[in-house]
């Protein structure tokens, strides 16, 4: 059960959220004294907290008998089949397809990280493009939530990758049967764009809304905070959030992360941002790098794939195979 739906007030729940408590499961081992701490309210209130969150577990096991312990149980079979049925979105460069066999995976989450200008956010518009090219085309014929936490979304520029996913699928035809298919109304870039839903975000108190869909929670917070064990706690609900989503309605979740530098062994590194504990929330995580003066993604961390690198082009239409004459890719 999740904290939004206890019966408790409105403020104890924003109250939890912010402190980055989404789920019955975060609280149980609890004290009182250090939720009381977490939440910055008196020692009774803390404690009348806890008890419904007990009460609350009690009745979901009692509710669920012996049957919890096996839901969602699966046998190797299923898995199997499922990994084998799993579906993808191009990335629209053949060779960085090739790697992940097929392309970013639904039902996951994948990170991709790298350097300013590497081309995080191209990569970001050509999958919420990707995503809604027709069924009969080979694509999905779905659409893209874009939550921008840094403003780097450029619409002109979804609208010119529109234009180069069209392209590329009149490509595919005579001239004929292109000039037939290019008067359809899902031909036309502004039918890409009206399927993107854009979220732009500023505090982390706007990420925890627009992921849980608390319009409520979002008018009472708007500070943004330095407790690191808080962080951890919002990154980790979050990412659990994702997974699910993901997991249950079969999406693909592509989460951009900058780089960062870190010290250790005397020198300094460059890590993806948000920490350890972040790196552990991914499925999938892909970096993307300049060698000499072509950019490549390498498969830093897969379930299923093995690491392997492929060079990519950003061109005026999106994401492409490499302009290289000694393109290669590389299984490691």
């Amino acid at each position: 059960m999740e904290i939004a739906n206890l019966p408790i007030s409105a403020s104890q729940r924003s109250k939890l959220l912010s402190a980055g408590y989404a789920t019955l499961s975060s609280l149980s081992s609890l004290s009182p004294s250090h939720l009381a701490r977490d939440l910055n309210i008196e020692l009774q209130e803390a404690l009348e907290i806890l008890k419904v969150v007990s009460d609350a577990a009690d009745r979901s096991k009692s509710t669920d008998g012996h049957h919890q312990a096996l839901k969602g149980v699966q046998t190797a079979w299923d898995m199997l089949s499922e990994e084998q049925m799993q579906q993808h979105i191009t990335t629209g460069c053949e060779d960085l397809d090739h790697i992940l066999r097929g392309g970013i995976h639904c039902g996951e989450v994948t990170e991709v990280g790298g350097v300013p200008g590497i081309g995080k956010t191209q990569l970001g518009i050509q999958l919420a493009v990707n995503v809604q090219i027709p069924v009969e085309y080979g694509g999905h014929g779905g659409q893209a939530v874009y939550i921008d936490t840094e403003g780097s979304f450029m619409v002109e520029r979804a609208h010119q990758i529109a234009e180069g996913c069209i392209n590329g699928i009149l490509d595919n035809f005579t001239d004929h049967d292109r000039k037939i298919l290019a008067c359809q109304e899902w031909m036309q870039p502004n039918s890409f764009l009206s399927n993107i839903f854009y979220f732009r975000i500023c505090s982390y108190t706007e990420q925890i809304a627009v992921t849980n869909y608390l319009e409520k929670f979002l008018k009472e917070h708007k500070d943004d905070f330095d407790d690191l064990a808080c962080r951890t706690r919002i990154l980790s609900g979050m990412s659990l959030k994702l997974m699910k989503l993901a997991k249950t309605n079969n999406l693909a979740v592509v989460l951009l992360n900058q780089v960062t530098t870190k010290y250790t062994e005397g020198s300094f590194h460059l890590t993806l941002a948000l920490g350890d504990s972040w790196s552990h929330s991914c499925t999938n995580r892909i970096i993307l790098y300049w060698n000499a003066n072509e950019r490549y993604a390498y498969i830093d961390k897969s379930p299923s794939l093995p690491s392997a690198s492929a060079p990519y082009s950003v061109t005026s239409k999106g994401i492409r195979n490499s302009t290289s004459h000694c393109k290669r890719v590389r299984m490691m």
